[in-house]
């Protein structure tokens, strides 16, 4: 039996899309018995053999034997027959499953938008290498706010920005959460999510900036936070600041809100700032928590990696900051320290094409994704081992001048829930 599911491991990995065998297929799908077995090259006798000897397998063994499938096969497995499906659909299985420490590493997924009107896209597995055709929940447009944390994704619309939805994009299951107070209508808002797995709660954090009428250099900022335990909004601080606004990046680390903010008179040598508040404790000033960017930058993108904040920026030239001259990859230590840990090579920073001073780029575990806005290249670095690579090509090309790409990061989970 081990060697029939290895060949069907095998056989699941070759195909290229998951058209076929779409993910909600796993919980409202219930095919014969050998579906699977039309698409099987083998002859007659094998199929039976294989069949007969499945039968023989007690369930719990049977779960152990899938438990070492990629995630991309598992919904695969579900469509062999009912009892498969029951199976790799059983809450106990989840839960083994992503902490089966001899299972197959997963590794943290990228989704590809392909069209700035809707949101379809295209999945990265870096694990076997492969895009696939994925369709997310709740997502009406492409432009969306998107913040993601241990296999949960949140969605929040930018138009009204009152519409959140908390989903697991693997599984399909969402739930809208209540609308969050403060401004109708602001400038810019930050969007982030933390999920506590032990627990299996979560919480979304938005960082809402509004110009003082009247005066550039002021900005009321405030900062609301939402509990899965509680299921409401709280307001943990309102401020103002002078010379400087909030913008569109937040993340959420060790139970501390990080938050770029840009400076609004005109200072080159400090573009962006970073603000460190921790969601534990009251503050009456933002500002005492602000921490300089480690150099220059055009761009900044907040990550959390293993519980450590990682920023990969765009490096400004000396003379003319706001021009892109690199992009380097740089962790916080000891709360206001940054160490270096990575610049990209000129032959990778070349090779987008179209790389523009600003760029998407999104991480979790070990890994970091880079994406030009201009082209569909996917540029990933490991930060374990400090290895540079490129994806495998995308499916999607570029069908005119002006077609941009974006993306983000989340990690393929089955137990989560939201």
């Amino acid at each position: 039996m081990m060697f029939a599911v290895s060949r069907l491991a095998l056989r699941m990995e070759a195909e290229t899309s998951w058209t076929t065998y779409p993910y909600n297929y796993m919980t409202t799908y219930i095919p014969e018995a050998e579906s699977y077995s039309e698409q099987s090259d083998d002859d007659e006798e094998t199929r039976l053999q294989t069949f007969a000897m499945d039968s023989l397998l007690p369930n719990d063994l049977l779960e152990r034997i899938l438990s070492f499938l990629p995630i991309a096969s598992i919904f695969r497995a579900g469509t062999v027959c009912k009892r498969w499906n029951e199976i790799v659909s059983s809450q106990r299985f989840l839960w083994n499953f992503s902490n089966n420490s001899n299972s197959v590493s997963q590794g943290p997924w990228y989704f590809m938008f392909t069209t700035t009107d809707d949101p379809s896209g295209y999945a990265y597995d870096p694990v076997i290498k492969k895009w696939y055709s994925f369709d997310l929940p709740c997502i009406e447009t492409s432009n969306w706010f998107v913040a993601s944390s241990c296999g949960l994704v949140c969605f929040m619309d930018n138009d009204c920005r009152n519409k959140i939805y908390v989903s697991n994009p693997i599984t399909k299951q969402w739930r809208k959460l209540v609308e969050p107070p403060g401004h109708k209508a602001t400038d810019y808002t930050a969007f982030s999510t933390s999920m506590n797995r032990a627990k299996q709660s979560y919480s979304v954090s938005i960082v809402k900036s509004k110009q003082v009428p009247g005066d550039f250099f002021q900005w009321d900022l405030s900062i609301h936070l939402y509990s899965s335990e509680t299921m409401t909004w709280t307001t943990s601080v309102t401020d103002v600041l002078t010379g400087w606004r909030g913008g569109d990046e937040s993340v959420i680390c060790n139970n501390v809100l990080y938050f770029l903010i840009y400076s609004t008179g005109g200072n080159y040598d400090h573009r962006h700032g970073l603000i460190a508040s921790n969601l534990s404790l009251s503050t009456s000033s933002l500002m005492r928590s602000f921490i300089p960017m480690p150099c220059a930058l055009t761009c900044g993108r907040l990550m959390n990696l293993k519980e450590r904040l990682v920023v990969v920026g765009g490096i400004g030239k000396h003379d003319r900051p706001e021009i892109i001259k690199g992009i380097g990859i740089w962790c916080l230590k000891g709360g206001r320290e940054w160490q270096e840990m990575a610049r990209m090579p000129q032959r990778f920073f070349q090779g987008f094409g179209e790389l523009d001073d600003v760029f998407a780029s999104s991480g979790s575990d070990d890994l970091v994704y880079i994406q030009s806005y201009g082209s569909p290249a996917l540029l990933t670095f490991d930060m374990k081992l400090k290895c540079w690579k490129w994806s495998q090509k995308c499916p999607v090309s570029k069908k005119f001048p002006l077609q941009l790409f974006t993306g983000f990061c989340f990690e393929p989970r089955l137990e989560i829930t939201p």
